[in-house]
């Protein structure tokens, strides 16, 4: 039985042998095959076209387009620390009420710095928050006739009454009559301010006029009381108009 076992060993390494043998035989041997062309033409890459699309920003990949200003920049850190004060310390106690203590004086100094500019420019902050209506004047006074008003007399009764925005009316109107006397416009009762404004051919004395009627519009259209600072500012405008148009 060994010698058999011994024999069947054997035929099986011959066998195997064999077959590497034969495959070896029909593999066939690389061979290198050389270009011999003489009509070979060499390229090249031109440099000026890769200078220009070089400076191309489509082919600049290492640069980074999305670059933040110091304004986007500014808006990122502000909104951070502003939801940081909703978020609350360790949702403790403490947190919570030091969190609350800041949002509360952070809205005060807020709220203060807009009171203290109301008053700088002789606004009434009480008639902003209030729905109470800027003192009235009767309807007759909206059509006046320019040229049967005594206006020291009605601008002096005005401002003794701390009627500042009819003393404003009152001055502006004033002021119409005297470019009516002058010639420069032609005052009818319902033209509007726009027209007189567009009558003036003096750049200069446009424009100061111009000035003189927004700040008349802005005091008699708007719902806003003014104070004896800013109607003795607003005064002061005219009477300078009117010196200068006197002396001219």
């Amino acid at each position: 039985m060994r010698l058999l076992y011994l024999i069947l060993f054997l035929l099986a390494i011959n066998a195997a042998h064999g077959s590497v043998a034969k495959k070896t035989e029909h593999k066939a041997a690389a061979v290198v095959k050389v270009d011999t062309s003489a009509d070979v033409s060499l390229r090249s890459f031109d440099k000026a076209s890769i200078k220009k699309y070089s400076e191309q920003p489509e082919f600049k990949y290492n640069s980074t387009s999305n670059e933040l200003t110091w304004w986007d920049r500014f808006w990122i850190r502000f909104w951070r620390w502003f939801w940081s004060l909703f978020m609350f310390r360790g949702l403790s106690v403490l947190g919570v009420i030091l969190n609350i203590i800041e949002i509360l004086l952070i809205v005060a100094a807020v709220g203060a710095l807009i009171y203290a500019i109301l008053k700088a420019v002789g606004m009434d902050p009480r008639s902003i928050l209030s729905k109470t209506a800027p003192p009235t004047v009767p309807y007759s006074e909206f059509f006046e006739d320019i040229n049967t008003i005594d206006f020291d007399a009605e601008i002096e009764k005005a401002v003794a009454a701390h009627n500042y925005r009819f003393a404003v009316r009152l001055l502006y109107l004033r002021c119409l009559k005297q470019l009516s006397d002058a010639g420069v416009i032609a005052w009818e009762i319902d033209k509007t301010n726009s027209q007189y404004i567009y009558e003036l051919k003096n750049d200069e004395q446009r424009n100061a006029f111009g000035l003189l009627t927004r700040q008349f519009e802005y005091v008699w259209y708007g719902e806003f009381s003014i104070n004896d600072v800013v109607y003795n500012t607003i005064a002061h405008s005219f009477s300078d108009f009117n010196k200068r148009e006197k002396a001219v």
